[in-house]
């Protein structure tokens, strides 16, 4: 069994876990003296789920076109961290949304 795909992702998600909580992730120099930007964390989190929905729709092209170098296992595993991590973007923008209207509707 080819454990390669499980790491990658055990790997993306821990470093998502570090950028969340505000510490450096292995191999990040994107803070400057451990200040996070809200606004980067966001983008490197947005870039990282589309390239993982490009990364799984091609594997899923690949597979269709008849290659044989493509699992059918490794792309469903692809195919579902995808809509994981699109659907955890969706929340995560819900969340977003109803603390700004939170913040809004607040009497100051």
């Amino acid at each position: 069994m080819d454990t390669k795909g499980i790491e990658q992702m055990l790997s993306t998600l821990r470093a998502t876990a570090a950028q969340a909580s505000g510490l450096p992730a292995a191999g990040n120099s994107g803070t400057t003296a451990g200040v996070t930007d809200f606004a980067e964390v966001l983008k490197n989190s947005i870039d990282k789920v589309n390239e993982a929905q490009k990364s799984a729709n091609q594997m899923a092209e690949k597979l269709a076109a008849g290659d044989s170098n493509q699992n059918l296992h490794e792309v469903m595993i692809a195919l579902q961290s995808a809509s994981v991590s699109f659907q955890e973007m969706v929340q995560v923008r819900n969340k977003l949304v109803t603390a700004y209207q939170d913040v809004m509707n607040m009497q100051v």
